[in-house]
């Protein structure tokens, strides 16, 4: 077992995907322990920091890496397993931003009315306890709320030598924002160029689906990933396994287009691991899918759809490498006592 480690000091982050000169090699099979900063490159230190003040567009969502993995070429498929993330700090940040977000106006949702107010949350985190305290800021109202670590944005670089900043999901992956990366969770990407370029950022101590307000639990994070590499694999669009489900992704707008986008994925994967001809598969995702939000607030919106394995028959997909990588992660854990 080969373990890297990559903590990126404050003007070592990346905020496109694509362009950049690998900052670690790895080999397939290896595990990278990273930290990785907040969405706000940790600018906002109280509740009077206002991202609009004190953030930049163009340098929200700083990502670590990019981390070159050694034979991967395009039409490969990159297969990273997360099996520990852990918030850095005892606190977490979440915001209303102008023109951000699923319930007010943006840029491309243009109205006459004014956006929400800007405020910033500051949430206690008992690491302990592992639970996130919640207070309003206008009320004495409280709530304890269990901790689901995840990262945001999952990518690797672009096709065709594209360089795009990391809030904006396409089919590289990116800011998809899905709760579903979370540990145990392996994601699936496209690979587009040679090293294939993985990036990860975008902590969050726990998010809703949908991402409404347009922040989850913001915080720094301390993780650790299993990557490897199946040849000729490429699928279309990301893909996620867990132990109890097969997930796709779609990332466009309107919110329809990725809607379809996941569910047709998600038609073809089924196919695939069948044999059921594609109205059969389509017939199978229709009775037994679900279709949660990732994001309905960043400049693409992203939709996942998810099928459980005994619907499959608990087929493997690519050989096995989530089972593989599961092992690879309990294996790490016991060598870490």
């Amino acid at each position: 077992m080969t373990v890297h480690e990559l903590r990126p000091a404050a003007d070592e982050y990346s905020y496109v995907f694509g362009g950049t000169a690998p900052r670690l090699g790895i080999a397939p099979g290896d595990i990278v322990e990273f930290s990785t900063e907040d969405c706000f490159n940790g600018r906002v230190t109280s509740e009077s920091d206002l991202p609009s003040a004190v953030c930049d567009f163009d340098q929200l969502n700083p990502v670590t890496g990019p981390i070159a993995v050694d034979g991967a070429e395009p039409g490969d498929l990159l297969a990273v397993h997360f099996i520990d993330i852990r918030p850095a700090r005892s606190h977490a940040i979440s915001s209303t931003v102008p023109h951000f977000g699923a319930l007010t106006s943006t840029h491309e949702t243009a109205t006459l009315q004014e956006p929400l107010d800007e405020r910033v949350w500051f949430t206690e985190l008992d690491l302990e306890r592992w639970v996130a305290r919640y207070r309003a800021r206008t009320s004495d109202y409280e709530l304890e709320m269990p901790l689901d670590p995840m990262h945001g944005v999952v990518g690797v670089a672009p096709a065709s030598n594209e360089v795009r900043l990391v809030v904006v999901p396409a089919a590289h992956g990116g800011n998809m924002d899905s709760p579903e990366v979370r540990v145990g969770t392996t994601v699936y990407l496209p690979v587009n160029v040679a090293g294939a370029m993985l990036s990860i950022g975008d902590g969050h101590a726990r998010q809703g689906e949908g991402e409404a307000i347009g922040t989850g639990l913001e915080c720094a994070m301390n993780s650790v990933v299993a990557v490897d590499l199946v040849k000729g694999g490429a699928p279309a669009w990301p893909r996620y396994e867990n132990d109890d489900y097969l997930m796709t992704t779609g990332s466009a707008r309107p919110l329809e287009d990725c809607y379809r986008i996941s569910q047709k994925e998600l038609v073809n994967w089924t196919r695939d691991l069948t044999g059921l001809d594609a109205l059969d598969a389509l017939q199978l995702v229709s009775q037994l899918g679900l279709a949660p939000a990732a994001n309905v607030c960043d400049p693409n919106y992203t939709m996942v759809a998810k099928l459980p394995k005994w619907a499959v028959r608990n087929a493997e997909a690519y050989g096995g490498v989530h089972r593989r990588l599961r092992t690879a992660a309990e294996e790490y854990r016991a060598a870490r006592g």
